[in-house]
């Protein structure tokens, strides 16, 4: 390509969801409504697992990272969109989109990572409940999570590395309503072609490989469960694993939708998208929750302790003056 069809990019342009000029006020208002349901309800996990000590499991541990986790993945691409609803501006800086993306992938593989974490302390939880408190210590637990972050952030830095290098065209419109990776690399005029050998090497060595041992882990409590079957061993497994293999099903099938079974960005991928990095973090507060009876609990002793502080405050006691 002659250097008449490049230029220096100072800003890209997102073109954002497909909808129609009349719809946009709608859509504002579902997306902010999903992504405050989103920090509130990760926070509020958050904060219950950190007041209630019976909660101190690692079990809680891993989910209060992963809570976080969804709140940060969110908060990297829900405010910009909303914004540039509001202003009707699609413009991003370079840097900005930059910014954008790392933090975009760094977040995507630590959900990878927890969500693989998680699974295992399950497996241990129902194929070693003797051994449990052994095994899945707290150094251990700090070892897997501190793994898990290191790990991420250095897959999307190598990501950034490679992308900072390359030459974009004077096109500089994504079809997308965030900086996907993908969708940068088609704008770029250089050479991509070591960028796609780190996509595919690395998604077969983090992606595929935190799936296949979700999986393995997933199989290995079933077959220890047909075992010795029992309808009450049944429910105790599925009350123990069920939340977390449906966010499992949720984020993969979701992401596999994107990355695996399409070839081109159409508003069947941006409605997917929307799935893995709106939706599914808005509802695993709930998916967890719902269905999990320590959580409820902290929440009612938490609720019962904010209504005994207001009826302290609101009838303070009166002092009895002495004869």
């Amino acid at each position: 390509m002659g250097p008449e069809n490049q230029s220096t990019v100072s800003e890209f342009l997102l073109l954002g969801l497909p909808m129609r000029p009349g719809q946009q006020h709608g859509f504002f208002t579902l997306f902010l409504g999903m992504y405050l349901t989103t920090v509130l309800g990760n926070l509020l996990i958050i904060l219950l697992i950190r007041l209630d000590s019976r909660l101190h499991t690692p079990m809680y541990f891993f989910l209060s990272h992963l809570a976080f986790s969804d709140i940060s993945l969110s908060s990297v691409t829900v405010p910009k969109m909303l914004t540039n609803m509001q202003t009707r501006r699609q413009s991003i800086s370079y840097v900005g989109c930059i910014a954008q993306m790392y933090f975009f992938m760094f977040f995507v593989c630590l959900d990878n990572f927890l969500l693989a974490v998680m699974a295992y302390d399950r497996y241990v939880a129902i194929c070693h409940p003797l051994h449990y408190t052994t095994i899945m210590r707290e150094g251990l637990c700090v070892l897997l999570v501190a793994g898990s972050w290191i790990v991420s952030c250095g897959s999307a830095l190598l990501h950034t590395l490679l992308l900072v290098q390359l030459s974009f065209c004077a096109d500089n419109t994504i079809s997308h309503f965030f900086c996907e990776l993908t969708a940068l690399l088609k704008l770029s005029c250089s050479d991509i072609s070591l960028n796609e050998l780190i996509i595919s090497t690395e998604a077969g060595m983090l992606l595929y490989l935190s799936l296949v041992f979700i999986l393995s882990s997933y199989i290995r409590i079933g077959t220890i469960i047909l075992k010795v079957p029992s309808t009450e061993r049944f429910f105790k497994a599925f009350s123990t694993c069920g939340s977390h293999l449906f966010v499992v099903s949720l984020y993969y099938g979701t992401v596999a939708s994107v990355y695996l079974l399409s070839s081109s960005w159409d508003s069947k991928d941006i409605t997917a998208s929307v799935m893995y990095t709106v939706v599914t973090p808005m509802l695993n507060p709930f998916i967890y929750s719902l269905r999990n009876r320590d959580i409820k609990q902290a929440l009612e002793m938490c609720v019962k302790k904010v209504n005994v502080f207001k009826w302290q405050s609101l009838n303070p006691p009166i002092a009895v003056r002495s004869k």
